[in-house]
């Protein structure tokens, strides 16, 4: 059975200990599968089948779990939805997606129904508590029909996830039980995750990050999940003794570093800390093994593949690089052609494997055009394999500045404005320039006492080419980014569109 469900039952119906632990409740695998199965009655007396939508927008907890869970084993594909989307996005999302059953926090549930494209979906309330109409019609005995665990095709779709909208309308992945399975696999191996680990857990669950990467590794492996609603310190120091691996964004690894509990006695049970999502700061990576003793794991994944590389659990972790390719998935590097630049030479990353999406929802010709002819999937980043083939991201191609016909990556010119003292990051664009096409500007946040637009030029001038130099520099407090730590250059983009431009 190709089921992803069945895979985790497989490994956890002969463990007896704690496989989900929160900070009120603690449930064995007999008590989520069990729970799950109730929920799948539920659904399919709300005429859910085989193949229909259930959309979640729901505070994190347990019940995001066992919702995703009872949607695996029935065959339903889950649709997590970020809590902070707009009405005007949620309608998008709905009219896009078509859900069968919708679940919404109970304080949105009127809001959620006054939007015109759920009126053909069956709206249900479930709150962090398990407090909601979802819930009240729970049975105590399961039926047979719904204690089951569906057979499905591997290349059925389990999870559609939309992606940001940077360049138009977000597009649904679909993400099939086999890609799932696959990558889950893949990172088992990679990173030596067994039923002797347990996960801290500070992610969403309604991004690929928190809902497969440190959640399915969990269940696949045995492993526990100490799950916590977010990332705050206060509570990530009182789990951290009970836990052995913690996978966070840059964001989480920089606040801990400025944290004075931070310390290697603190970090002593601890056996990994995997960084991804947003690039980490070669600073953040030096001041974190010298507070810790332990070396971060970059990794790079994105929606579409789920993880594609990481650094090895055993051997070097080179700082600037997310690492080798996973075992069962290829990483090439090509020019506008397709055709492979040599080692050490920056062009197109291009995925192919089992971990791959099948494609966007309702969207086959973008599908279309994101594919090579050979299977390969274009993921819009631009890299660098070097002589041991690890992989440096450089920048998105969208994000590329072309400026008198000559590329500039902002990556490389980043790393040089953040190593510079009193910055925290920095952010290169290209804006419209009516001479050169494209001017490089660089938005930094850091201390204003100790730095100056003239400096930061002149320090970049000192290590790159001219035509690389910002002609402006800006400061802001903080860098505009997503709930998982990304730099939006977008935003950066339209705020200063008009710089070089007089109407």
């Amino acid at each position: 059975m190709s089921n992803l469900y069945s895979h985790f039952k497989q490994k956890l119906r002969e463990q007896k200990k704690n496989i989900i632990v929160t900070s009120h409740a603690k449930y064995t695998f007999t008590d989520i599968n069990d729970f799950s199965a109730k929920l799948v009655q539920i659904l399919l007396d709300l005429g859910m089948r085989q193949g229909d939508r259930l959309a979640a927008q729901i505070e994190k907890s347990e019940y995001n779990i066992f919702l995703y869970l009872a949607c695996l084993r029935a065959g339903f594909i889950y649709l997590p939805l970020n809590n902070t989307y707009t009405h005007e996005e949620l309608d998008f999302f709905f009219n896009d997606a078509q859900p069968k059953v919708i679940i919404c926090d109970i304080k949105n549930e009127k809001a959620i129904i006054n939007i015109k494209s759920a009126n053909n979906s069956c709206v249900k309330t479930l709150d962090a508590e398990g407090k909601g109409s979802l819930l009240e019609t729970i049975k105590t005995k399961v039926s047979t029909e719904a204690s089951e665990i569906y057979s499905v095709d591997p290349n059925e779709t389990a999870v559609i996830l939309y992606t940001s909208g940077t360049t138009g309308k977000p597009k649904g992945a679909m993400i099939t039980h086999q890609g799932l399975f696959s990558n889950a696999e893949d990172l088992l191996k990679t990173w030596g995750i067994t039923d002797a680990d347990s996960i801290l857990h500070v992610l969403p669950l309604f991004h690929v990050h928190g809902l497969f990467f440190a959640l399915n590794t969990a269940l696949l492996s045995g492993a526990s999940t100490i799950l916590l609603p977010k990332f705050h310190p206060d509570q990530f120091f009182k789990y951290l003794p009970k836990a052995t691996v913690f996978m966070g964004v840059p964001t989480y690894y920089t606040r801990l570093i400025n944290d004075e509990r931070l310390n290697q006695d603190q970090c002593k049970n601890m056996r990994l800390f995997i960084s991804g999502s947003a690039p980490l700061l070669q600073s953040t990576f030096i001041e974190f093994e010298s507070k810790t003793g332990h070396i971060l794991l970059e990794r790079y994944g994105m929606t579409e593949t789920g993880i594609n590389t990481s650094n090895p659990l055993e051997g070097s972790r080179k700082v600037g690089t997310v690492g080798l390719s996973l075992p069962s998935v290829n990483i090439r590097v090509v020019d506008d052609k397709d055709n492979a630049v040599p080692l050490n030479g920056i062009g197109n990353i291009q995925v192919k494997g089992s971990n791959l999406f099948k494609g966007y929802w309702n969207n086959p010709d973008k599908t279309k055009e994101e594919f090579t002819e050979d299977g390969y999937f274009k993921t819009g980043d631009l890299g660098t394999l070097d002589d041991d083939r690890y992989l440096s991201i450089v920048g998105r191609s969208k994000d590329l500045v072309i400026t008198g016909g000559l590329n500039v990556y902002p990556k490389e010119i980043e790393l040089t404005i953040d190593s510079i003292d009193g910055v925290i990051e920095s952010a290169v664009i290209g804006l419209p320039h009516t001479d050169f096409g494209e001017a490089v500007v660089a938005i930094v946040s850091g201390d204003e006492n100790k730095l100056d637009e003239q400096l930061i030029i002149e320090i970049v001038k000192q290590n790159h080419a001219g035509y690389k130099c910002p002609k402006k520099v800006f400061f802001i407090d903080s860098l505009p980014k997503n709930t998982m730590g990304k730099v939006q250059k977008n935003i950066l983009r339209e705020q200063f569109s008009k710089l070089f431009i007089t109407t």
